[in-house]
């Protein structure tokens, strides 16, 4: 059997990695995978071709005063290493979230799209990153209907407006009534 080179044994890993989407968001009825379900299917690959990855986070902040996190994710092999950086900002008053959390959360996300760019892993068809619903069908979300409180309780406990936009056509002032919500805690 010939010996692989690095470049090689990039190539095989990026060619046979399959990552599952094993993570189910049950309010926009979406699968996805996240940064652990990633490196444990990319786990086995790396021991085959003997290579390692790394992840690192630095936290960065704009001249704006916004802050967000940097992950490098880096392949390295006896004969070389590629890398990857994405980033997330970090909002340090997500409802139901405390400061660390916050923070946690932003490098889990920066580090699962390092880890995309750098396994060259297409997430087109992820709820999370796209959002070109056909919204002509949806149902419209109303004050005062039982689909209305449930979209304030997802809210309050940290949910995303935008999920919501993914499962309900929503109008201005809804979707400024739960973001009064979202900001008020």
């Amino acid at each position: 059997m010939k010996q692989m080179n690095f470049e090689q044994k990039v190539i095989s890993i990026q060619t046979e990695l399959k990552a599952p989407k094993n993570q189910y968001n049950s309010f926009g009825k979406y699968r996805y995978r996240n940064q652990e379900d990633i490196l444990e299917a990319v786990k086995p690959l790396l021991s085959k071709h003997e290579l390692s990855i790394t992840l690192t986070d630095t936290i960065k902040e704009t001249p704006s005063g916004i802050c967000y996190v940097e992950a490098r994710a880096i392949l390295h092999g006896t004969d070389g290493k590629i890398e990857s950086v994405a980033q997330a900002g970090i909002d340090i008053n997500k409802k139901g979230m405390d400061i660390s959390q916050s923070f946690g959360s932003s490098s889990s996300y920066a580090r699962k799209y390092a880890l995309n760019g750098l396994l060259l892993i297409d997430d087109t068809k992820d709820a999370d990153s796209t959002n070109t619903h056909d919204t002509s069908n949806l149902k419209w979300l109303n004050e005062g209907t039982p689909e209305f409180t449930k979209a304030m309780a997802y809210i309050k406990k940290g949910g995303r407006v935008n999920d919501i936009k993914k499962k309900y056509n929503v109008s201005k002032t809804v979707e400024s009534r739960l973001t009064k919500i979202k900001s008020n805690g």
